[in-house]
């Protein structure tokens, strides 16, 4: 079962009005909501970039930059402690790393198989699927129905056409998505700032790291390929998962699930401008749907957070 968050449940990690304490401010409401949608700009505009360094690297090898970069960039700046956590507490941060490297993992090897935007739109089905799993109210239910109609049109109506290993790994992706919805919310409850995160993602880059080697060996050694590597790392992880995990702490999961809907259509930005990808009026539609069931989704957000006394 999904644990959801609310501000109440979140002591001292919202932003709130003086004299009432577990009350979002005039912004309290958006604010997760605009760390969300930055994230998401961000980590599609970093794996079109991770796209085009793929022949340098291979999936796996990307991968593995993104990922080491990544944990050295975050453990720097976090500087974690190591002490003074639980058995639960260390538990939940692996299980996080193990759906960082999954996700990560199983998304790169889709993209080398199959268009960007089909391959988010497939992998996006999982959070869906969570939201609809894990939502109290029947609204949001609407809300993942629309969505889905979205990236089903995004995908041209079918993905017949497109390599079925491809289309596996990008499910997977999505399930591997869903479990990092799940646990980034609990390692942010129980690790202060990123330092949770920074642990994390020093236990997915161990996890891929032989991976990448046995895969890439000194390709990834490559000075060009360590510096575009970098700015994957930082525009599809150091930046996105540290917005993402703040935002958690505050967003109801299934909320934050139906959000991240809007990545098809930030994936087919992206593959327009960097990969030079065009959209077609069929993707165009879609782009509409998922906007849609977005603002729909924050709209009940809001609602939900000026009459808490409903969902007690």
């Amino acid at each position: 079962m999904t644990t959801v968050n609310t501000p109440s449940a979140t002591s001292g990690s919202s932003a709130t009005t003086p004299g009432s304490p577990g009350t979002p401010g005039r912004l309290g409401s958006f604010g997760p909501v605009g760390l969300v949608l930055a994230g998401g700009v961000s980590v599609q505009f970093g794996g079109a970039l991770a796209v085009t360094l793929m022949p340098r690297a291979g999936a796996l090898g990307v991968v593995t930059l993104r990922l080491v970069v990544a944990a050295v960039v975050l453990l720097l700046f976090c500087r974690p402690r190591l002490r003074g956590h639980s058995r639960a507490d260390w538990g939940t941060v692996i299980a996080f790393g193990i759906a960082l490297g999954g996700m990560n993992s199983l998304f790169y090897e889709a993209v080398a198989r199959i268009p960007l935007g089909p391959a988010v739109t497939l992998e996006v089905l999982g959070p869906l699927a969570l939201s609809v799993f894990s939502s109290r109210r029947l609204v949001n239910v609407v809300w993942a129905a629309l969505a889905l109609g979205g990236v089903f049109l995004l995908g041209g109506g079918g993905f017949s056409g497109v390599d079925p290993v491809g289309v596996g790994f990008a499910l997977g992706a999505g399930v591997m998505w869903a479990a990092y919805i799940v646990f980034s919310a609990r390692t942010g409850r129980r690790f202060p700032q990123a330092d949770g995160l920074a642990l994390a993602m020093t236990v997915a880059a161990l996890l891929v790291l032989p991976l990448g080697i046995a895969s890439s060996g000194d390709r990834l050694l490559n000075p060009t390929t360590l510096g575009l590597g970098a700015a994957v790392a930082v525009l599809s992880s150091v930046l996105p998962y540290t917005l993402e995990l703040l935002a958690l702490r505050n967003l109801p999961a299934a909320t934050f699930a139906i959000l991240m809907s809007l990545d098809p259509a930030l994936a087919a930005t992206a593959g327009f401008l960097i990969l030079g990808q065009s959209l077609s009026a069929p993707e165009i539609a879609a782009i509409a749907l998922v906007i849609a069931a977005s603002i729909g989704a924050v709209r009940t957000q809001v609602g939900r957070s000026r009459t808490p006394a409903l969902d007690a």
